[in-house]
């Protein structure tokens, strides 16, 4: 059972974490951190873009994370609203989770025993939180990493057809990926140059790491996209030979028995006079002939090369 709304205090700085939060709480956090009225209306539900407002004694940043659960069901879109005052901060979100969770009991940890030293400004915090965010997303990927191996060496094993389905898999996970992060590049840019003025020119080192965090992460997924591209193809180029190899086999034997059924049929037919009918071991002549004849058209199809 997770609490709703949660305080953790570092010297002088607050961090206030809320998730699904009422309307009594906005009006609380409203009141108590001189919240803008129009900033207060949005945290109380999902908003559909990422953005970034400068406002006079806070910054409001919201950022999407993608999540992905290991089953390759797609993931879900993860809001988080960050306000972000001189001393405060507030983290907003409408599910659990897991990341901020974990972050929250370091930070308490470190907060009683002040074994770090955050920072003089709630910026800090934030820049901590969102490193904290893009390590984990970072983690995910090195999940699918690992993953690719597997696919690569069942590939190569004969296991083709049962790869489609798990490079759709991968491959739709990393779209969801990519379109969920793909806003961070101008909202995190956009902020770098707020945060300079709202924090100072000497915070602008930790806003670029940011940045550079999230180029970071965009790389790397690139580049899984690249691969799981490849490995579709390799995986398609070998189904379609195996296929090939399938039906041009079907193709040579329905051509060697098409002759041998002819002569079958001819054998069958029902007339007063047929050669070698009603001859000493005649079935077994009739069968001879069409065995050679077989192994003929078989010995042709391989001189050709068909085989």
């Amino acid at each position: 059972m997770f609490l709703m709304i949660s305080r953790y205090n570092y010297k002088d700085l607050v961090w206030v974490d809320v998730q699904a939060p009422t309307q009594e709480e906005v009006r609380s956090l409203m009141e108590e951190f001189s919240i803008h009225p129009l900033v207060a209306d949005e945290l109380l539900g999902p908003t559909l873009r990422p953005k970034v407002d400068l406002y006079s004694d806070f910054i409001y940043l919201i950022l999407h994370f993608p999540s992905i659960t290991h089953k390759h069901d797609g993931g879900e879109d993860q809001e988080i609203d960050f306000i972000i005052g001189k001393k405060f901060i507030i983290t907003t979100h409408y599910g659990h989770i897991d990341q901020l969770h974990e972050f929250s009991k370091v930070f308490e940890v470190n907060s009683i025993l002040d074994k770090s030293n955050i920072g003089d400004h709630a910026g800090f915090i934030l820049f901590y939180i969102l490193k904290n965010l893009y390590k984990v997303l970072d983690g995910e990927l090195d999940h699918i990493n690992n993953d690719f191996n597997d696919i690569q060496a069942k590939i190569f094993s004969g296991k083709e057809r049962d790869m489609v389905n798990a490079i759709s898999h991968i491959n739709r996970d990393l779209l969801n990926f990519k379109q969920i992060l793909r806003p961070h590049k101008e909202v995190l840019e956009s902020f770098e140059i707020a945060g300079t003025k709202f924090f100072g020119q000497e915070f602008s080192y930790y806003l670029r790491t940011i940045v550079g965090e999230f180029y970071k992460l965009s790389s790397i997924l690139d580049g899984h996209r690249e691969t799981i591209l490849d490995l579709r193809d390799t995986n398609d180029s070998l189904l379609t030979t195996k296929t090939n190899d399938i039906m041009k086999l079907l193709t040579v034997m329905s051509f060697t028995m098409l002759p041998l059924s002819f002569v079958a049929s001819i054998f069958g037919m029902n007339t007063r006079e047929m050669p070698i009918i009603g001859l000493s071991n005649d079935f077994w002549i009739i069968l001879s002939g069409m065995a050679i004849a077989g192994v003929f058209l078989v010995g042709f199809f391989k001189f050709r090369k068909w085989l």
